[in-house]
């Protein structure tokens, strides 16, 4: 019996399912009918934006994606390098920005579920997690219940399961209010001899579906993340998944001790579109079909149909192929772990996802139709940049009012300073990571707060009693940095210069802990493609990306794209996000006896300026906060100037010459001086040399290639010599730490003379008081 032939369906029934209708047609030349409802569902969330990156796929195949590392790229749930000594890491970020907008709490928590199943799916355990997140400002009271809803979320479920938060970053800005950004990064280290991939094989074995039951929750969620906010976006609650971290924990644990039985074939989360996305794609990447029967799959909510079956997200769900006759043996597995375990289809010969209902089949297409020969399209590039980045590019510091040695606009250079300080991009992120749980399973090296960039340690796999494998003894001082990092500002006012110095940054932070970088993941949040900016700006970045990632060696493992980023201005018009492709990167360390992190050490210590002396208040959080003008060029990378100051420091952290090591990047030097005071409360007395550069450049001008670092004063003569053989003139000694203020002269001038007590209690407590709806 089949339910397979349908009627047409009406222009307003097409564009509900986020299907256009040229794509329609396509849907019924493939099938050679029209689909039904359950179909036309399955069509629309798998060639959404969000399943299928249409917009975006031509634009990602620049990327390079191998390396001597690098041993599962794209395509697969995580990507994964190797360590040496047997460890192999897996890594991905992903976003749940919709879902976030209209519902806070769920949305964040769920992000991180479904980014801890992209890593234990195959075969790793889950051992870092770090977040990413954009918000509008805090004088809006939509968003402080945003803010404190993603913060809650996300550390309910991180806490909860039982994975430590260990990094991110927090940016506010007019640009992200109504449409938050929730970009979530998690690393796993592999815990199975085998890596497990999503590829169904084996005609005739069984189909197991695991974990939590299906209910009418996350119904549409990939469509509902393709399509861009509205008032109405409040109504597609239903549309946002409930997250359930305690089975998510059990699902761990089950997962990995099925894998080490050999018993599993290929494995896939149930992310965005559900069962449409694992029966689909596991069927095109193994080139085979896959059968199965919704009237097997375990329930929470009675009178389902199909379409829901199919289209809904309730979280915490698997799907497994397994090898034929084997199948008691993981059902034993997980019902031990209180979980559900069927048999609910096979593998076929013919390469179609079959779904069978009451009897009847309840749909039916070709695999390869919906999971990878789905619609691409190629847009037209702008032949010269839009409008607004001509305008802000023809923007100079000359428009500026005079800078002066007692300040600027009335206000002293103390003063700037701490305004620049409690802007919240720049002010302290304790009142967010202080929720979260950083220290679970004892292997948080550096805390949040204390470095450039995470640092983990990697147990061998003996620590594992439920491991088989036998760990080198040289693993047992390894470890692994990780860091998210773009200035969206960048972005948006030069989309390929932003890109590539988004690399740079996270290149740079890695290496101020002592870390080679090795890879990243990204998630690129644009607005629409479809419109001719928007479109631009994905397409400028993309290529920045792909130019910087080659420069250092840090090959794309994989990643995430979410487009329709955009919400409605006061006046009801569509208004996109700024462009933001954060970029997740992950580095080696070799033994972690030897890092360090951003806090001056001890008095007495000299301090240096390493890298470039090329600034510009363009694009910068002064001209930002303190002028209110966004415009200008950001920093222009320079590669070959930042492999040598990133190598140097790496080299010196590593023979135990670095006592710290900080990136000099949002706010300039003063704020990169200000924040190494900051952790262990020690001043500092600088002296920058004359310039002809005005004030404030020098102050707060921002940069690549530079890092600010401190060495003992018993080693100054011999890191000189390296400086000198490594990067030339490219460095300059700053001054010594000290005291209980941070005071910078410039040629020998005192302008900034401010006690670090009353500094840090402004650039501690400003998230806080900003989310206070009293202030």
């Amino acid at each position: 019996m089949s339910v397979l032939s349908s009627a047409p369906f009406s222009a307003a029934e097409i564009a509900s399912e986020g299907i256009q209708p040229e794509e329609y047609e396509e849907i019924v030349r493939r099938l050679g009918r029209h689909p039904n409802k359950a179909e036309l569902g399955m069509f629309g969330v798998m060639w959404s934006e969000h399943c299928c990156y249409k917009n975006s796929r031509p634009l990602l195949k620049q990327f390079p994606t191998e390396g001597a590392r690098v041993l599962v790229g794209p395509g697969e749930n995580a990507g994964v390098v190797d360590l040496g000594d047997g460890l192999q890491l897996a890594f991905k970020i992903e976003s749940h920005n919709h879902p976030s907008a209209v519902e806070p709490f769920q949305g964040a928590a769920t992000g991180v579920g479904g980014i801890l199943r992209d890593i234990f799916t195959m075969g790793a355990r889950p051992i870092a997690l770090l977040n990413s997140l954009r918000f509008g400002t805090l004088d809006d009271a939509r968003t402080r219940r945003i803010v404190n809803g993603v913060v809650a979320g996300i550390s309910h479920y991180g806490n909860c399961v039982g994975v430590p938060t260990v990094g991110g970053e927090v940016y506010f800005d007019r640009a992200y209010s109504g449409n938050p950004l929730v970009n979530v990064m998690a690393l796993g280290l592999m815990e199975t001899t085998e890596i497990v991939k999503s590829g169904a094989k084996g005609l005739g074995n069984p189909v197991l579906y695991v974990g939590s039951t299906t209910g009418r929750d996350g119904m549409g969620g990939a469509s509902f993340a393709s399509a861009e906010l509205s008032d109405e976006s409040m109504d597609d609650r239903p549309a946002v998944q409930v997250g359930d971290p305690f089975l998510e924990k059990s699902l761990i644990e089950a997962c990995l001790e099925a894998f080490k039985t050999g018993a599993v074939v290929a494995a896939q989360d149930m992310g965005a579109a559900g069962i449409t996305c694992s029966t689909s794609e596991m069927a095109a990447k193994g080139g085979v079909g896959i059968e199965l029967d919704l009237d097997l799959i375990p329930v929470r909510e009675t009178g389902m149909v199909p379409y829901e079956y199919l289209l809904s997200e309730s979280q915490e769900r698997m799907l497994f192929v397994a090898e034929k006759g084997r199948e008691q043996e993981l059902i034993d597995i997980f019902e031990k772990w209180g979980l559900h375990a069927v048999v609910a289809g096979k593998v076929i010969e013919e390469s179609i996802v079959r779904i069978l209902f009451q009897g009847e089949i309840a749909a039916e297409i070709p695999a390869t139709a919906l999971a990878d020969n789905t619609p691409i399209y190629h847009r037209e590039l702008l032949s010269e940049p839009p409008e607004y980045a001509q305008k802000a590019w023809a923007w100079t510091v000359e428009s500026l009012p005079d800078a002066t040695s007692q300040g600027i606009l009335g206000h002293s250079w103390n003063e700037v300073l701490g305004k620049v300080l409690k802007s919240p991009t720049i002010a302290s992120k304790q009142w967010v990571y202080r929720q979260y749980d950083h220290q679970v399973q004892n292997n948080t090296v550096l805390l949040p707060g204390g470095a450039d960039a995470a640092v983990v340690r990697v147990r061998p796999l003996a620590d594992s009693t439920s491991s088989s494998v036998t760990p080198n003894p040289a693993a047992l001082t390894k470890g692994v940095a990780a860091t998210v990092d773009c200035n969206p500002r960048y972005v948006y006012l030069h989309p390929y210069e932003g890109a590539k110095a988004a690399v740079a940054e996270a290149a740079r932070n890695l290496s101020c802990v002592g870390a080679d970088p090795i890879a990243i993941t990204d998630n690129l949040n644009f607005g629409s493609p479809e419109k001719p900016i928007g479109y631009w700006q994905l397409a400028e970045a993309c290529r920045g990306l792909s130019e910087a990632c080659r420069e250092f060696e840090t090959p794309v493992t994989g990643g995430n794209v979410s487009l329709y980023n955009e919400t409605l201005d006061s006046q009801g018009n569509p208004e996109p996000i700024y462009p933001t492709p954060v970029v997740g990167m992950v580095g080696f360390i070799p033994n972690l006896d030897r890092i360090a992190g951003q806090s001056w050490k001890q008095n007495g210590d000299v301090i240096y300026l390493l890298g470039s002396d090329a600034l510009t208040l363009g694009g910068s959080e002064y001209l930002a906060i303190v002028h209110q003008t966004i415009a200008g060029k950001p920093p222009i990378v320079d590669f070959d100037l930042e492999r040598k100051v990133q190598a140097v420091v790496r080299s010196g952290i590593r023979s135990g010459l670095i006592q710290s090591a900080h990136d000099c990047a949002e706010g300039g030097i003063a704020i990169a001086l200000a924040e190494s005071c900051f952790g262990n409360q020690l001043g500092a007395t600088i002296d920058l040399a004359a310039t002809d550069a005005r004030l404030d450049q020098v102050l707060f001008g921002e940069g690549g290639a530079r890092i600010l670092v401190s060495v003992q004063a018993d080693s100054v003569a011999e890191w000189e010599v390296v400086l000198q053989k490594e990067v030339g003139d490219h460095w300059r000694k700053l001054g010594t730490v000290g005291g209980d203020s941070l005071k910078i002269s410039i040629a020998q001038n005192l302008v900034i003379d401010a006690r670090i007590s009353e500094l840090f209690a402004e650039w501690s407590s400003a998230i806080e008081n900003g989310l206070d709806p009293n202030e």
